[in-house]
C-alpha cells in the first residue's frame, strides 16, 4: 500500500485574518498538507521561481490566490504563472472578496482553474474551504510536482 503524498499548498494572501482563518479551516482536513504563505504578488513569484529567500521552497501542488495584493496584484501573478511553462500546470484557485464580473471573466481568460468569492460569514467560509479540500485535495488528480 502506498503512503499518500503530502499536498503542498501556496496561500497568497495579504490579510492576516484571512490567512489565519484559511489555515484554521484546513486544520481538520483529512488530507496531509503543508502550507506556505506569502503576503504579496512579488513574494509569490519569488517563491514559485525559487528565488532569493525562497531558493529552497517546495513547489506547490495547488495555489490559493487572492486578487487584491500589494506590490503585484493577483491578476498579474496569475498571468505570469500561466505564461511560465514551468509553472502553468499548477492549479490556481482564485480565492478573493471580489465578485465583480470583470474580475471573474479576466481570471478565467488568464486560465485560472476556478474562481471562488470568499464569503463574509464564518460558517460559509468553512464550507467553502471544505469544498476546496474535497474537490482539489481528495477528488482531483493533481499534476506531478516539478523539481
Amino acid at each position: 500500500m502506498t503512503t499518500p503524498r503530502t499536498i503542498e499548498i501556496l496561500l497568497v494572501e495579504d490579510n492576516p485574518g484571512d490567512v489565519r482563518l484559511t489555515l484554521e479551516a484546513f486544520k481538520g482536513a483529512k488530507v496531509l498538507k503543508n502550507f506556505a504563505v506569502v503576503n504579496d504578488g512579488v513574494e509569490a513569484l519569488a517563491y514559485l521561481r525559487q528565488q532569493g529567500p525562497y531558493a529552497n521552497s517546495v513547489p506547490p501542488d495547488l495555489i490559493l490566490l487572492d486578487l487584491n495584493l500589494p506590490k503585484k496584484d493577483g491578476r498579474e501573478v496569475l498571468a505570469e504563472i500561466k505564461a511560465d511553462e514551468s509553472l502553468r500546470k499548477i492549479p490556481v484557485v482564485i480565492l478573493t472578496t471580489s465578485s465583480a464580473e470583470e474580475d471573474i471573466a479576466r481570471a478565467y481568460s488568464a486560465y485560472a482553474n476556478c474562481y471562488i468569492t470568499k464569503p463574509v460569514d464564518l460558517d460559509q467560509f468553512l464550507c467553502v474551504v471544505s469544498s476546496i479540500e474535497d474537490f482539489w485535495l481528495r477528488l482531483v488528480k493533481l499534476p506531478p510536482r516539478r523539481n
